[in-house]
């Protein structure tokens, strides 16, 4: 049996219609239900190899035949799986780079900058507005911060989109791409950077013979390669940095490369070159183990993303097609707040199978309800840091927010609410969502 397998080429169009039809509004939104790189899902939806493990987990989230659809050759058998998580998609063909799977039809009637590919996405004003703004200074660095599956990298594919309208050039990476080798050192993982940046825009000149033919340390090899070949040009060049987390436990590597960014921000004030890159930088934690005058997280412009609104609920689900009033989007916020995630999945579901929000919510906080994937990853996240697994075990437990003390600091606090687990006001903290007070205090009380 091959290690790795491919879509075959006349199913593809298939593929996309079973995406559509499951819910999935975006390549990302699938990735995150599947707990699988975006990169990923886009070499299975372009018919690109995947390890095969990979391609029947796909295949079943979208109850899809996989030996129907499968292509079987030498070559296929022949690719190993270290190669095929390697292989990324720059030219994502007939499947808009935008990441979303439905169109505007009445795209004329929007404004230019919203004229993107997604009747779903939600507008949080006025930070849309000020991103565009931002975006288009020279030199900008712009970090949007926000928990996981809060619409950070769908805020990116509008900014991308946006500012690739006005003659800019683009490329988004996502460190979830990068592999453990890759992370081995500075080196290792500054090569591989400008090898991605390379591949975006076909340049002629290796990273590797850079790399030899340069003098100096990795950083200095890296600023060059940026400053002979992928500044110079008449458009400018914004580059999107998705997932900035998972360099955070390389401490040497996230020392260093954000440091670097810091730097290059820095350069736009007096260089002319740096003022060609615009940084975009996405991530839900601050990395501390750095001084924060030396990291790009003090620097340039922060955008804090906020939860949905009832208005946005509303709009949300009359975009689904659902009746929906005030007093529905209440109960549904009650349990899941204005997480965004959270209001989709189950607004998807309500459509999909035709049921109330009773019945949606019912079976909401458990192992086989809509959110089992989303809840599993926050608990497998907290197994790991027994610390945080501890203070959110109390907060849970209470029947009423829990004041600061000895065992639980702020500085915990504040981890937890990066997270997106908690709310945290000035003395006292609480669980975020009622979803997560009912799931995680059935976890504990069955873990005692």
């Amino acid at each position: 049996m091959p290690r790795s397998l491919k879509v075959r080429q006349d199913c593809i169009e298939k593929v996309k219609q079973a995406v559509r039809r499951n819910g999935f509004l975006s390549q990302q939104a699938l990735a995150e239900e599947l707990l699988m790189a975006r990169s990923t899902v886009v070499n299975f939806l372009t018919g690109k190899r995947v390890d095969r493990a990979v391609f029947v987990d796909i295949c079943e989230k979208l109850s899809l035949n996989w030996q129907e659809i499968a292509e079987f050759d030498r070559e296929t058998a022949l690719v190993s799986t270290q190669e095929t998580q390697r292989e990324t998609s720059n030219n994502y063909a007939d499947w808009e780079e935008a990441e979303d799977v439905s169109t505007f039809e009445d795209s004329q009637n929007k404004p230019k900058e919203a004229q993107v590919i997604d009747t779903f996405y939600v507008e949080r004003p006025p930070i849309e507005e000020r991103c565009y703004w931002e975006i288009l200074k020279p030199g900008c660095l712009l970090r949007i911060k926000a928990p996981w599956q809060t619409g950070k990298t769908e805020l990116m594919s509008r900014l991308i989109h946006y500012i690739e309208k006005k003659g800019y050039r683009t490329a988004a990476l996502n460190l979830r791409d990068a592999t453990q080798e890759d992370f081995t050192n500075l080196d290792k993982f500054l090569q591989w950077f400008c090898t991605i940046l390379a591949d975006r825009f076909a340049l002629t000149t290796s990273v590797e013979e850079h790399w030899r033919k340069s003098i100096g340390n990795s950083k200095i090899k890296c600023r060059s390669y940026f400053e002979k070949y992928l500044l110079p040009s008449e458009s400018p060049l914004a580059l999107a940095l998705d997932e900035v987390d998972r360099i955070f436990p390389n401490r040497e590597i996230a020392s260093e490369f954000l440091g670097m960014l810091r730097t290059w921000h820095e350069d736009a004030k007096t260089r002319p070159v740096w003022q060609q890159l615009r940084l975009v930088v996405l991530h839900s934690e601050i990395y501390t183990e750095v001084d924060i005058n030396q990291s790009p997280f003090n620097a340039g412009y922060e955008v804090v993303l906020t939860d949905f609104n009832q208005e946005q609920v509303l709009s949300l689900a009359q975009r689904y097609g659902l009746s929906f009033d005030i007093a529905k989007v209440t109960q549904l916020m009650a349990i899941v707040g204005g997480h965004p995630y959270l209001v989709a999945e189950a607004l998807k579901q309500m459509r999909q199978q035709d049921i109330t929000v009773e019945e949606v919510l019912q079976t909401s906080h458990t192992a086989w309800g809509i959110y089992s994937r989303h809840l599993e990853r926050h608990w497998r996240n907290l197994q790991s840091n027994s610390e945080l697994a501890c203070a959110f075990k109390k907060i849970v437990l209470a029947n009423s927010p829990v004041e600061f003390n000895s065992e639980l600091n702020q500085s915990i606090a504040i981890k937890l609410n990066n997270l997106g687990l908690v709310k945290v006001s000035s003395n006292s903290v609480m669980p975020r969502y009622e979803l997560y007070r009912q799931y995680f205090r059935d976890h504990f009380q069955n873990n005692l």
